[in-house]
């Protein structure tokens, strides 16, 4: 009589340890090792350094650690707003990412706060590997000062980094991250083994990693910038001075909350059918109307004590971005249709058309230049004379365009002179650059339309304007959206054909808020204020991006 064991089900379950799972688990890390490292240095490490340098008070050499000063310095008190503004949109993101984890776990059956412990220490151990960055950067920025007087050789360099490597604080930070991600990572593994049997355990497990992370930032971040307006506040009591800090930042605040509001009840309301609807859109537009005057209202006083020249730079970019993308992409539109016809040499024509976008930046500028010269004999200001026109400055003229058309007599305000007649010659010369590259994307997006929705549109009697508005415009709304995001981005980051085409003359209304930037950096070497407008600049597209994402959902079709 034989007797059989039974395991008992516990055992059974249980995913055996083998050396082989451990070995395909390291050699996919080695695998994707070289592209961690290689994100991470040329792509995180320089953000994070130009963080660095932004909070310290930096003129080619480093300085002293200054805070918020270098935003307060561009923004005014509307620095302070800005910066708990991203404490509160990264809380809504964790908020949101944890909610998506929980549904999607009851989705499955599945516990994911078992990945709690794991994804706690391995945060604390990404969170002590970015304390030893920070505690190594200023040993490495201070090799510079111990090599003045001495032959820089790079074995007296190699052994100056070697000295800062060996710091003992530094040592104790580098060693103490390594070991806490590591018990991090094997706590997970061990996790992932005998407890969760999800096929989602890594997906858990990374979420918490950020989630973790990311509150972690915005409690710091509003930690700090609480604690610098509480230092802003010290300091104005030791001068004497009055500050009104939390007075602008609770009153901006409320203006943005009441904005956002009223975009949420008027969303909410074209969803409803019944009288409700009415009801909310009436709130809505109380709400917009009081928002948008406590707006108004405080704005103004915050933008006007801050840099104006930023300021200028920025409304200088907001009239470059408006004067150019509308008008890029409606030529780019109308060339990619004709040349979509069956007409002949339209592979000629595609390639003229494309000539301007390859052309060298400077080269293509700097004839722009010659010929929008000033001077009566330029080409421009010749051919005018032809048909006997006066001649005009062109790049050195730096009166509104708007107040040009009008006259020297007419009345304008100064917001509605428009731009400079010289920022309008750099839209022309940005408007012929992109028009090439735009027309090409189009007429990929119009070869992806299929052709029978046009057969059929034409046995229902539908003309050429009815099949362009109803079938071409909707379906390439897509390729659409992607050159508007991509125009703007440029137009906020344009700085090579602008610095060429840019004169004294002109008063900086050519100077764009990336000229702007580079100007503090290059002519008054004040790096650490030129990397916070930097990150200003960074806001403003981002937000602009989101929005521009926002009116995509409503306005992008995808077929």
């Amino acid at each position: 009589m034989t007797s059989t064991t039974t395991t008992p089900p516990i055992i059974r379950q249980r995913k055996p340890i083998r050396w082989l799972d451990i070995r395909e688990g390291l050699t996919g890390c080695l695998f994707i090792f070289p592209a961690f490292f290689l994100i991470g240095l040329f792509g995180i490490f320089p953000i994070g350094f130009a963080v660095y340098v932004s909070l310290h008070k930096w003129r080619i050499t480093p300085g002293r650690f200054v805070g918020l000063d270098n935003y307060v310095k561009s923004l005014d008190n509307l620095a302070y707003v800005a910066f708990f503004w991203v404490v509160a949109v990264v809380l809504f993101l964790v908020v949101r990412n944890l909610s998506k984890l929980v549904q999607r776990s009851k989705e499955h059956g599945d516990n994911p706060w078992v990945w709690l412990l794991p994804a706690l220490v391995t945060a604390a151990g990404v969170a002590s590997f970015i304390r030893f960055i920070v505690l190594l950067l200023p040993e490495i920025l201070g090799i510079p000062d111990k090599l003045k007087g001495l032959e820089r050789t790079r074995a007296l360099f190699l052994q100056f980094l070697g000295e800062a490597w060996h710091v003992p604080q530094v040592q104790s930070a580098f060693w103490t991250s390594v070991v806490i991600t590591l018990i991090g990572i094997g706590l997970a593994y061990l996790v992932y083994n005998f407890i969760s049997k999800s096929e989602f355990g890594t997906s858990y497990y990374t979420s918490l990693i950020t989630a973790i992370l990311l509150l972690g930032g915005a409690l710091l971040l509003g930690w700090f910038t609480w604690s610098e307006i509480q230092r802003a506040y010290a300091e104005a009591f030791e001068a004497g001075e009055s500050l009104e800090i939390w007075a602008q930042v609770i009153t901006i605040s409320a203006g943005f909350l009441l904005l956002l509001l009223s975009w949420v009840s008027w969303r909410g309301a074209t969803k409803q059918d019944s009288s409700i609807k009415l009801v909310l859109r009436l709130v809505a537009a109380m709400m917009l109307v009081i928002g948008a005057w406590v707006l108004i209202a405080e704005l103004p006083r915050v933008i006007a004590a801050g840099d104006k020249d930023w300021w200028q730079g920025l409304k200088v970019t907001v009239f470059y971005s408006i004067g150019t993308v509308p008008f890029q992409l409606g030529i780019s539109l109308v060339l990619a249709t004709l040349l979509f016809q069956n007409i002949r040499g339209k592979s000629l024509y595609r390639l003229i058309f494309f000539l301007p976008y390859i052309t060298p930046t400077v080269a293509a500028a700097a004839i722009f230049k010659v010929f929008f010269s000033s001077r009566p004999s330029a080409p421009v200001n010749s051919l005018m004379a032809l048909f006997g026109l006066d001649p005009l400055k062109w790049l050195d003229e730096p009166k509104g365009i708007l107040q040009l058309i009008a006259g020297p007599n007419a009345d304008i305000p100064t917001w509605a002179i428009g731009p400079s007649l010289a920022l309008v010659v750099i839209m022309i010369y940005s408007i012929w650059s992109y028009i090439g590259y735009d027309t090409v994307i189009f007429l990929a997006g119009l070869g992806g339309i299929p052709r029978e929705l046009y057969e059929a549109a034409s046995i229902d009697g539908a003309g050429r304007w009815a099949q362009f508005r109803n079938i071409t415009l909707p379906l390439l709304s897509p390729t659409t959206y992607f050159l508007t995001l991509l125009a703007v981005i440029g137009t906020f980051k344009a700085i090579n054909h602008v610095w060429v085409m840019r004169n004294g003359a002109a008063l900086g209304t050519t100077d764009t808020a990336s000229i702007v930037i580079f100007t503090e950096f290059n002519r008054n070497t004040q790096y650490g204020y030129a990397a916070s407008l930097s990150f200003v600049l960074l806001g403003v597209i981002l937000i602009l991006t989101i929005i521009n994402n926002r009116i995509a959902e409503e306005r992008v079709f995808y077929g």
